[in-house]
């Protein structure tokens, strides 16, 4: 299992950005509601519709592609699908982090940091 660290990293993405896109496809009108809230005093608050639509294609896209990424290194090794799965996790994450800050949300802020240590450690396993 040369591809251990990887896959974990892969599928423990996988399961934080397909999980996130149920809740926020299937529960959408919460999470907007949420989010207007949250944003109220920022730049963003015009655009919350557009930001949350925007979140939720990234993170599905992220989490196929770290699934497709698992199954391709361990049935060929290869690290195309992974990699790309990785980055587009990082992207997502830092358009989580800029938006946690700008509602000046400190401490959820952080909580995204934790997700992109992994992310980033994907990345250069698989870069």
């Amino acid at each position: 299992m040369n591809n251990a660290a990887p896959i974990l990293l892969l599928v423990f993405l996988a399961i934080t950005f397909i999980q996130s896109g149920y809740d926020k496809l299937f529960y959408w009108k919460d999470n907007l509601s949420w989010l207007k809230e949250h944003f109220a005093k920022t730049q963003l608050k015009n655009l919350v519709h557009l930001a949350l639509l925007n979140i939720l294609i990234l993170e599905l896209i992220s989490g196929v592609l770290c699934i497709v990424g698992g199954i391709q290194l361990l049935v060929n090794n290869g690290r195309t699908f992974g990699l790309y799965g990785a980055v587009f996790s990082c992207i997502t994450l830092l358009m989580l982090l800029f938006g946690q800050r700008l509602a000046k949300d400190y401490d959820g802020a952080r909580t995204i940091v934790i997700y992109f240590i992994p992310a980033v450690l994907a990345v250069y396993w698989l870069n």
